[in-house]
Protein backbone atom coordinates (compact mmCIF):
# COMPACT_ATOMS: atom_id res chain seq x y z
CA UNK A 1 0.00 0.00 0.00
CA UNK A 2 1.47 3.14 -0.79
CA UNK A 3 0.81 6.06 1.97
CA UNK A 4 0.86 9.45 1.94
CA UNK A 5 4.13 9.80 3.29
CA UNK A 6 5.83 7.73 0.23
CA UNK A 7 4.10 9.81 -2.03
CA UNK A 8 5.39 12.78 -0.22
CA UNK A 9 8.70 11.80 -0.88
CA UNK A 10 8.48 10.77 -4.26
CA UNK A 11 7.21 14.10 -5.20
CA UNK A 12 3.71 14.46 -5.42
CA UNK A 13 3.27 17.87 -3.80
CA UNK A 14 6.06 19.71 -4.51
CA UNK A 15 7.70 18.67 -8.01
CA UNK A 16 7.09 20.94 -10.78
CA UNK A 17 6.21 18.46 -13.75
CA UNK A 18 4.61 18.73 -17.27
CA UNK A 19 1.35 18.00 -18.38
CA UNK A 20 3.38 16.05 -21.42
CA UNK A 21 0.10 16.53 -24.08
CA UNK A 22 3.63 16.56 -25.84
CA UNK A 23 6.87 15.14 -25.83
CA UNK A 24 9.05 17.08 -26.09
CA UNK A 25 7.46 19.78 -24.54
CA UNK A 26 6.84 23.06 -26.22
CA UNK A 27 10.01 24.86 -24.14
CA UNK A 28 12.03 22.70 -25.58
CA UNK A 29 11.09 23.97 -28.77
CA UNK A 30 13.83 25.43 -30.90
CA UNK A 31 13.67 28.63 -33.80
CA UNK A 32 15.21 26.18 -35.99
CA UNK A 33 11.71 24.73 -37.64
CA UNK A 34 10.19 27.67 -40.36
CA UNK A 35 7.56 28.06 -42.71
CA UNK A 36 9.55 25.92 -45.09
CA UNK A 37 9.26 22.99 -42.66
CA UNK A 38 5.95 23.51 -41.97
CA UNK A 39 4.67 23.61 -45.71
CA UNK A 40 6.78 21.02 -46.84
CA UNK A 41 5.30 18.31 -43.83
CA UNK A 42 1.97 19.58 -45.02
CA UNK A 43 2.93 17.98 -48.95
CA UNK A 44 4.19 15.10 -47.35
CA UNK A 45 0.63 14.44 -45.80
CA UNK A 46 -0.53 11.09 -47.79
CA UNK A 47 -3.47 11.51 -50.15
CA UNK A 48 -6.81 10.75 -49.53
CA UNK A 49 -5.84 10.63 -45.66
CA UNK A 50 -7.98 12.64 -42.62
CA UNK A 51 -6.07 14.60 -40.19
CA UNK A 52 -7.39 16.72 -37.30
CA UNK A 53 -7.50 20.72 -37.76
CA UNK A 54 -7.31 22.78 -35.05
CA UNK A 55 -8.40 26.72 -34.98
CA UNK A 56 -7.20 29.57 -32.44
CA UNK A 57 -9.43 32.56 -31.55
CA UNK A 58 -7.39 34.23 -28.96
CA UNK A 59 -9.95 36.98 -28.18
CA UNK A 60 -11.99 37.15 -24.96
CA UNK A 61 -14.58 39.66 -23.83
CA UNK A 62 -12.86 39.51 -20.55
CA UNK A 63 -9.39 38.34 -19.47
CA UNK A 64 -10.35 35.29 -16.65
CA UNK A 65 -7.43 35.87 -14.11
CA UNK A 66 -6.88 32.03 -13.74
CA UNK A 67 -6.26 31.39 -17.16
CA UNK A 68 -3.20 30.66 -18.16
CA UNK A 69 -3.49 30.63 -21.92
CA UNK A 70 -2.23 32.88 -24.72
CA UNK A 71 -5.40 35.59 -25.02
CA UNK A 72 -6.13 38.85 -25.42
CA UNK A 73 -9.07 41.23 -24.50
CA UNK A 74 -10.86 43.17 -26.72
CA UNK A 75 -14.08 45.64 -26.23
CA UNK A 76 -15.03 45.54 -30.14
CA UNK A 77 -15.64 43.35 -32.59
CA UNK A 78 -13.37 45.26 -35.17
CA UNK A 79 -10.02 42.68 -34.01
CA UNK A 80 -12.07 39.93 -34.37
CA UNK A 81 -13.17 40.49 -37.39
CA UNK A 82 -9.55 41.36 -38.91
CA UNK A 83 -8.44 38.24 -37.27
CA UNK A 84 -11.07 36.09 -38.98
CA UNK A 85 -10.20 37.26 -42.48
CA UNK A 86 -6.27 36.42 -41.71
CA UNK A 87 -7.56 33.08 -40.11
CA UNK A 88 -9.50 32.53 -44.17
CA UNK A 89 -6.11 33.40 -45.84
CA UNK A 90 -4.22 31.12 -43.84
CA UNK A 91 -7.07 27.98 -44.60
CA UNK A 92 -6.85 29.83 -48.54
CA UNK A 93 -2.77 28.80 -48.13
CA UNK A 94 -2.84 25.47 -46.35
CA UNK A 95 -5.73 24.12 -49.16
CA UNK A 96 -2.57 25.35 -51.57
CA UNK A 97 -0.60 22.50 -50.25
CA UNK A 98 -2.75 20.03 -48.90
CA UNK A 99 -2.35 16.98 -50.79
CA UNK A 100 -5.45 15.74 -53.16
CA UNK A 101 -8.54 14.07 -50.78
CA UNK A 102 -6.95 15.02 -47.35
CA UNK A 103 -10.23 15.00 -45.05
CA UNK A 104 -11.29 16.34 -41.43
CA UNK A 105 -11.47 13.76 -39.03
CA UNK A 106 -11.59 16.49 -36.32
CA UNK A 107 -11.76 20.07 -36.59
CA UNK A 108 -11.85 21.98 -33.12
CA UNK A 109 -11.92 25.76 -32.58
CA UNK A 110 -10.32 27.18 -29.15
CA UNK A 111 -9.33 29.98 -27.30
CA UNK A 112 -9.56 32.61 -25.80
CA UNK A 113 -12.99 32.92 -26.85
CA UNK A 114 -14.54 31.22 -29.95
CA UNK A 115 -18.10 32.37 -29.37
CA UNK A 116 -16.41 36.13 -29.37
CA UNK A 117 -17.37 35.24 -33.16
CA UNK A 118 -20.56 36.60 -34.27
CA UNK A 119 -22.77 34.18 -36.50
CA UNK A 120 -22.15 35.19 -39.55
CA UNK A 121 -18.48 35.44 -38.91
CA UNK A 122 -18.76 31.56 -37.96
CA UNK A 123 -20.68 30.75 -40.89
CA UNK A 124 -18.23 32.64 -43.07
CA UNK A 125 -15.11 30.45 -40.95
CA UNK A 126 -17.05 27.48 -41.28
CA UNK A 127 -17.07 27.90 -44.71
CA UNK A 128 -13.78 28.24 -45.56
CA UNK A 129 -12.29 25.39 -43.61
CA UNK A 130 -14.84 23.01 -45.77
CA UNK A 131 -13.23 24.71 -48.86
CA UNK A 132 -9.94 23.84 -47.72
CA UNK A 133 -10.58 19.83 -46.52
CA UNK A 134 -13.89 18.71 -46.29
CA UNK A 135 -15.07 16.45 -43.37
CA UNK A 136 -14.53 12.59 -43.70
CA UNK A 137 -16.41 10.07 -42.18
CA UNK A 138 -17.68 9.89 -38.68
CA UNK A 139 -16.01 13.56 -38.38
CA UNK A 140 -16.44 15.48 -35.09
CA UNK A 141 -16.73 19.14 -35.19
CA UNK A 142 -16.09 20.59 -31.64
CA UNK A 143 -16.15 23.69 -30.31
CA UNK A 144 -15.72 25.43 -27.02
CA UNK A 145 -18.47 27.89 -25.74
CA UNK A 146 -18.63 29.96 -23.07
CA UNK A 147 -21.74 30.62 -21.58
CA UNK A 148 -21.39 33.84 -20.54
CA UNK A 149 -20.32 34.21 -24.56
CA UNK A 150 -23.18 32.58 -26.30
CA UNK A 151 -26.92 32.83 -27.98
CA UNK A 152 -29.19 31.08 -30.14
CA UNK A 153 -28.22 33.14 -33.10
CA UNK A 154 -24.38 31.98 -32.52
CA UNK A 155 -25.27 28.38 -31.42
CA UNK A 156 -27.62 27.72 -34.56
CA UNK A 157 -24.86 29.07 -37.12
CA UNK A 158 -22.56 26.26 -35.39
CA UNK A 159 -24.99 23.61 -35.82
CA UNK A 160 -26.16 24.36 -39.44
CA UNK A 161 -22.46 24.17 -39.96
CA UNK A 162 -22.19 20.57 -38.53
CA UNK A 163 -20.73 21.31 -34.81
CA UNK A 164 -21.85 17.94 -33.16
CA UNK A 165 -19.35 18.39 -29.94
CA UNK A 166 -19.70 21.31 -27.36
CA UNK A 167 -16.69 22.14 -24.92
CA UNK A 168 -17.67 24.21 -21.88
CA UNK A 169 -15.74 25.80 -18.88
CA UNK A 170 -17.45 25.40 -15.64
CA UNK A 171 -14.22 25.67 -13.05
CA UNK A 172 -16.26 26.16 -10.32
CA UNK A 173 -20.05 27.16 -9.41
CA UNK A 174 -19.06 28.87 -5.71
CA UNK A 175 -20.00 32.70 -6.39
CA UNK A 176 -16.80 33.45 -3.88
CA UNK A 177 -14.34 31.42 -5.97
CA UNK A 178 -15.66 32.86 -8.98
CA UNK A 179 -14.66 36.44 -7.70
CA UNK A 180 -11.37 35.49 -6.46
CA UNK A 181 -10.40 33.76 -10.01
CA UNK A 182 -12.23 36.18 -12.08
CA UNK A 183 -14.92 34.33 -13.96
CA UNK A 184 -18.35 35.01 -12.64
CA UNK A 185 -20.89 32.40 -14.25
CA UNK A 186 -23.49 31.23 -11.91
CA UNK A 187 -25.07 27.77 -12.70
CA UNK A 188 -28.24 29.38 -14.96
CA UNK A 189 -26.44 30.69 -16.98
CA UNK A 190 -24.79 27.65 -17.78
CA UNK A 191 -27.65 25.73 -17.59
CA UNK A 192 -29.31 28.01 -20.32
CA UNK A 193 -26.15 27.51 -22.54
CA UNK A 194 -26.79 23.71 -22.13
CA UNK A 195 -30.27 23.22 -22.98
CA UNK A 196 -29.90 25.57 -25.65
CA UNK A 197 -27.13 22.98 -27.13
CA UNK A 198 -28.88 20.03 -26.54
CA UNK A 199 -32.19 21.43 -27.96
CA UNK A 200 -29.92 21.57 -31.12
CA UNK A 201 -29.32 18.09 -31.27
CA UNK A 202 -25.67 18.30 -30.12
CA UNK A 203 -25.24 14.91 -28.24
CA UNK A 204 -21.91 15.11 -27.10
CA UNK A 205 -21.11 17.57 -24.55
CA UNK A 206 -17.71 17.84 -22.67
CA UNK A 207 -17.32 20.36 -19.38
CA UNK A 208 -13.88 21.34 -17.55
CA UNK A 209 -13.63 21.80 -14.07
CA UNK A 210 -10.55 22.94 -11.55
CA UNK A 211 -9.57 21.44 -8.33
CA UNK A 212 -7.01 23.25 -6.25
CA UNK A 213 -8.56 26.81 -6.57
CA UNK A 214 -8.43 29.79 -4.33
CA UNK A 215 -10.89 29.47 -1.10
CA UNK A 216 -11.88 25.90 -2.28
CA UNK A 217 -12.68 23.41 0.12
CA UNK A 218 -14.05 19.62 0.14
CA UNK A 219 -17.60 20.87 0.26
CA UNK A 220 -17.87 23.32 -2.32
CA UNK A 221 -16.11 21.03 -4.55
CA UNK A 222 -18.98 18.19 -4.12
CA UNK A 223 -21.88 21.40 -4.67
CA UNK A 224 -19.97 22.35 -7.95
CA UNK A 225 -19.60 18.52 -9.11
CA UNK A 226 -23.11 17.79 -7.88
CA UNK A 227 -24.34 20.37 -10.33
CA UNK A 228 -22.02 19.87 -12.81
CA UNK A 229 -23.26 15.66 -13.02
CA UNK A 230 -26.77 17.50 -12.99
CA UNK A 231 -26.16 18.78 -16.76
CA UNK A 232 -24.95 15.12 -17.66
CA UNK A 233 -22.13 15.69 -19.71
CA UNK A 234 -21.00 12.58 -21.52
CA UNK A 235 -17.38 14.02 -20.94
CA UNK A 236 -15.50 15.96 -18.20
CA UNK A 237 -11.83 16.87 -17.77
CA UNK A 238 -11.07 17.63 -14.41
CA UNK A 239 -7.94 19.55 -13.95
CA UNK A 240 -5.74 20.93 -10.97
CA UNK A 241 -5.35 24.70 -11.24
CA UNK A 242 -1.79 25.47 -12.06
CA UNK A 243 -0.92 28.76 -10.35
CA UNK A 244 2.39 30.07 -12.46
CA UNK A 245 2.07 34.09 -12.04
CA UNK A 246 5.67 34.34 -12.97
CA UNK A 247 3.98 33.06 -16.40
CA UNK A 248 0.66 33.87 -16.66
CA UNK A 249 0.82 37.64 -15.38
CA UNK A 250 -2.82 37.92 -14.69
CA UNK A 251 -2.26 35.65 -12.01
CA UNK A 252 -1.13 37.85 -9.65
CA UNK A 253 -4.93 39.21 -9.12
CA UNK A 254 -5.07 35.78 -7.17
CA UNK A 255 -4.14 35.51 -3.32
CA UNK A 256 -1.25 32.57 -3.39
CA UNK A 257 -2.06 32.36 0.12
CA UNK A 258 -6.14 31.17 -0.62
CA UNK A 259 -4.37 28.36 -2.48
CA UNK A 260 -5.28 24.76 -0.81
CA UNK A 261 -2.24 22.90 0.21
CA UNK A 262 -0.53 20.18 -2.20
CA UNK A 263 -2.18 17.72 0.48
CA UNK A 264 -5.61 19.35 0.22
CA UNK A 265 -5.41 19.50 -3.42
CA UNK A 266 -5.25 15.71 -3.54
CA UNK A 267 -8.16 15.82 -1.38
CA UNK A 268 -10.08 17.97 -3.58
CA UNK A 269 -9.32 15.54 -6.56
CA UNK A 270 -10.50 12.50 -4.89
CA UNK A 271 -12.91 14.12 -3.53
CA UNK A 272 -14.58 15.03 -7.61
CA UNK A 273 -13.10 11.84 -8.38
CA UNK A 274 -15.30 9.75 -6.67
CA UNK A 275 -18.60 11.25 -7.40
CA UNK A 276 -17.72 10.99 -10.52
CA UNK A 277 -17.20 6.90 -10.55
CA UNK A 278 -20.16 7.04 -8.38
CA UNK A 279 -22.34 8.43 -11.22
CA UNK A 280 -21.10 5.81 -13.30
CA UNK A 281 -18.62 7.58 -15.25
CA UNK A 282 -15.67 5.92 -16.62
CA UNK A 283 -12.19 7.04 -15.94
CA UNK A 284 -10.19 8.01 -18.44
CA UNK A 285 -6.17 8.69 -17.97
CA UNK A 286 -5.33 10.98 -15.01
CA UNK A 287 -7.82 13.65 -15.09
CA UNK A 288 -10.89 12.89 -17.19
CA UNK A 289 -14.09 11.11 -16.90
CA UNK A 290 -16.76 10.21 -19.47
CA UNK A 291 -20.06 8.01 -19.82
CA UNK A 292 -19.82 4.72 -21.14
CA UNK A 293 -21.32 5.58 -24.46
CA UNK A 294 -18.19 8.33 -24.68
CA UNK A 295 -15.56 7.78 -27.83
CA UNK A 296 -12.65 8.29 -25.03
CA UNK A 297 -14.20 5.47 -22.97
CA UNK A 298 -14.82 3.43 -26.18
CA UNK A 299 -11.07 3.62 -26.58
CA UNK A 300 -10.08 3.07 -23.99
CA UNK A 301 -11.41 -0.34 -23.53
CA UNK A 302 -9.97 -0.64 -26.93
CA UNK A 303 -6.44 0.51 -26.42
CA UNK A 304 -6.73 3.11 -28.81
CA UNK A 305 -6.92 6.32 -26.59
CA UNK A 306 -4.17 8.86 -27.31
CA UNK A 307 -2.99 12.10 -26.30
CA UNK A 308 -2.25 15.21 -27.58
CA UNK A 309 -2.87 18.97 -27.17
CA UNK A 310 -6.37 19.11 -26.03
CA UNK A 311 -5.52 16.51 -23.75
CA UNK A 312 -6.91 12.76 -24.10
CA UNK A 313 -8.51 11.93 -27.47
CA UNK A 314 -10.23 8.95 -29.39
CA UNK A 315 -8.40 10.97 -32.83
CA UNK A 316 -6.05 8.36 -33.97
CA UNK A 317 -4.81 10.79 -36.85
CA UNK A 318 -1.25 10.98 -36.87
CA UNK A 319 -1.68 14.73 -37.95
CA UNK A 320 -2.90 17.88 -36.40
CA UNK A 321 -2.81 20.62 -38.14
CA UNK A 322 -2.95 24.18 -36.08
CA UNK A 323 -4.20 27.64 -37.40
CA UNK A 324 -4.06 30.61 -36.21
CA UNK A 325 -1.48 32.81 -33.38
CA UNK A 326 0.29 30.39 -31.29
CA UNK A 327 -1.28 27.29 -32.64
CA UNK A 328 1.00 24.21 -32.56
CA UNK A 329 0.56 21.60 -35.43
CA UNK A 330 2.13 18.08 -35.12
CA UNK A 331 3.19 15.86 -37.86
CA UNK A 332 5.14 12.50 -38.38
CA UNK A 333 8.60 14.63 -38.75
CA UNK A 334 7.72 17.16 -35.58
CA UNK A 335 6.29 20.17 -34.30
CA UNK A 336 5.60 23.41 -35.63
CA UNK A 337 4.25 26.85 -33.61
CA UNK A 338 2.79 29.86 -35.62
CA UNK A 339 3.91 32.92 -33.95
CA UNK A 340 2.33 33.49 -30.59
CA UNK A 341 1.60 37.63 -31.37
CA UNK A 342 -1.27 38.33 -33.16
CA UNK A 343 0.29 41.24 -35.11
CA UNK A 344 3.23 38.87 -35.69
CA UNK A 345 0.99 35.89 -37.40
CA UNK A 346 -1.19 38.70 -39.09
CA UNK A 347 1.58 40.17 -41.01
CA UNK A 348 3.37 36.61 -42.07
CA UNK A 349 0.21 35.70 -43.30
CA UNK A 350 -0.37 38.85 -45.17
CA UNK A 351 2.63 38.24 -46.85
CA UNK A 352 1.47 34.80 -48.06
CA UNK A 353 3.45 32.56 -46.13
CA UNK A 354 3.07 30.69 -42.89
CA UNK A 355 3.76 32.19 -39.72
CA UNK A 356 5.62 29.21 -38.44
CA UNK A 357 8.74 30.61 -35.67
CA UNK A 358 9.75 27.51 -34.04
CA UNK A 359 9.50 23.63 -33.34
CA UNK A 360 11.06 20.54 -32.82
CA UNK A 361 12.18 18.22 -35.55
CA UNK A 362 11.45 14.24 -34.26
CA UNK A 363 14.72 12.18 -33.73
CA UNK A 364 14.02 7.80 -33.46
CA UNK A 365 14.48 9.06 -29.57
CA UNK A 366 11.68 11.65 -29.29
CA UNK A 367 9.48 9.02 -30.93
CA UNK A 368 10.11 6.10 -28.62
CA UNK A 369 10.11 7.92 -25.35
CA UNK A 370 6.97 9.84 -26.76
CA UNK A 371 5.11 6.57 -27.31
CA UNK A 372 6.32 5.26 -23.96
CA UNK A 373 4.94 8.25 -22.14
CA UNK A 374 1.48 8.27 -24.09
CA UNK A 375 1.14 5.14 -23.59
CA UNK A 376 1.65 5.38 -19.87
CA UNK A 377 -0.66 8.60 -19.50
CA UNK A 378 -3.29 7.10 -21.39
CA UNK A 379 -3.18 2.94 -20.25
CA UNK A 380 -0.92 2.69 -16.52
CA UNK A 381 1.22 0.43 -18.46
CA UNK A 382 3.95 0.79 -21.18
CA UNK A 383 3.50 -2.43 -23.90
CA UNK A 384 7.48 -3.59 -24.53
CA UNK A 385 6.48 -5.63 -27.47
CA UNK A 386 4.65 -2.74 -28.83
CA UNK A 387 7.69 -1.09 -28.57
CA UNK A 388 9.67 -2.97 -30.53
CA UNK A 389 7.63 -4.06 -33.10
CA UNK A 390 7.01 -0.16 -33.74
CA UNK A 391 10.10 1.53 -33.19
CA UNK A 392 14.16 0.90 -34.18
CA UNK A 393 14.77 -0.35 -30.42
CA UNK A 394 15.54 -3.45 -28.72
CA UNK A 395 13.62 -5.05 -25.73
CA UNK A 396 16.49 -4.87 -23.63
CA UNK A 397 16.58 -1.03 -24.07
CA UNK A 398 12.79 -0.51 -23.14
CA UNK A 399 13.69 -2.95 -20.12
CA UNK A 400 16.70 -0.63 -19.42
CA UNK A 401 14.59 2.40 -19.30
CA UNK A 402 11.74 0.50 -17.41
CA UNK A 403 14.03 -0.76 -14.46
CA UNK A 404 15.35 2.78 -14.10
CA UNK A 405 11.68 4.64 -13.79
CA UNK A 406 10.84 1.92 -11.43
CA UNK A 407 14.47 2.40 -9.23
CA UNK A 408 13.62 6.52 -8.90
CA UNK A 409 9.73 5.27 -7.45
CA UNK A 410 11.11 3.28 -5.22
CA UNK A 411 10.09 0.26 -6.76
CA UNK A 412 6.27 0.55 -6.67
CA UNK A 413 5.49 -0.02 -10.22
CA UNK A 414 5.47 -3.37 -11.41
CA UNK A 415 8.59 -4.03 -14.18
CA UNK A 416 8.30 -7.70 -16.44
CA UNK A 417 8.88 -9.21 -19.52
CA UNK A 418 5.81 -7.48 -20.75
CA UNK A 419 6.59 -3.73 -19.79
CA UNK A 420 5.77 -1.32 -16.91
CA UNK A 421 2.31 -1.51 -15.18
CA UNK A 422 1.39 1.08 -12.73
CA UNK A 423 -1.05 -0.37 -9.42
CA UNK A 424 -3.66 1.85 -9.09
CA UNK A 425 -2.41 3.32 -5.48
CA UNK A 426 0.22 4.50 -7.55
CA UNK A 427 -1.04 6.34 -10.22
CA UNK A 428 -1.42 9.59 -8.58
CA UNK A 429 2.47 9.50 -9.20
CA UNK A 430 1.80 9.36 -13.52
CA UNK A 431 3.33 12.58 -14.39
CA UNK A 432 6.47 12.18 -12.16
CA UNK A 433 6.74 8.39 -13.86
CA UNK A 434 6.45 10.04 -17.47
CA UNK A 435 9.54 12.75 -15.74
CA UNK A 436 11.63 9.85 -15.52
CA UNK A 437 11.00 8.74 -18.93
CA UNK A 438 11.62 12.43 -20.14
CA UNK A 439 15.16 12.47 -21.73
CA UNK A 440 15.26 16.16 -21.78
CA UNK A 441 16.22 18.59 -18.77
CA UNK A 442 13.75 19.66 -16.95
CA UNK A 443 11.93 23.08 -17.00
CA UNK A 444 9.66 24.28 -14.78
CA UNK A 445 8.25 27.08 -17.01
CA UNK A 446 5.03 26.60 -17.12
CA UNK A 447 4.77 23.18 -15.54
CA UNK A 448 2.71 22.31 -12.54
CA UNK A 449 2.42 20.52 -9.52
CA UNK A 450 1.77 16.79 -10.32
CA UNK A 451 -1.44 16.77 -8.39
Amino acid sequence: MVTRTQLSRLGLFDAKVPRYTSYPTSPHFKNDVKPGDFSDWIEAIPENSDISLYLHVPFCRRLCWFCACRTQGTASGEPVGAYVETLKDELTLLKRHLPRGVRLSRLHWGGGTPTLLSAAQMRDLAAAVREAADFADNYEFSVEIDPNEIDAARLDALFDSGMNRASIGVQDFDPDIQKTIGREQSFETTKRAVDMIRERGIQSLNADILYGLPNQTRSKIVDSVQKLLSLSPDRVALYGYAHVPWMAKRQQMIPSDALPRPDERLELFETARKLFVWDSYDEIGIDHFATKSDGLSVAARSGTLRRNFQGYTDDTSEVLVGLGASSISKFPQGYAQNAPATSAYTKAIRAHGFSTVRGHSFSKQDNLRARMIEMLMCDFRVDTAALVRDFDTTRAEVTSILKAANAELENLLVVDDTGLFVPREARPLTRIIARSFDAYELSSAGHSSAI
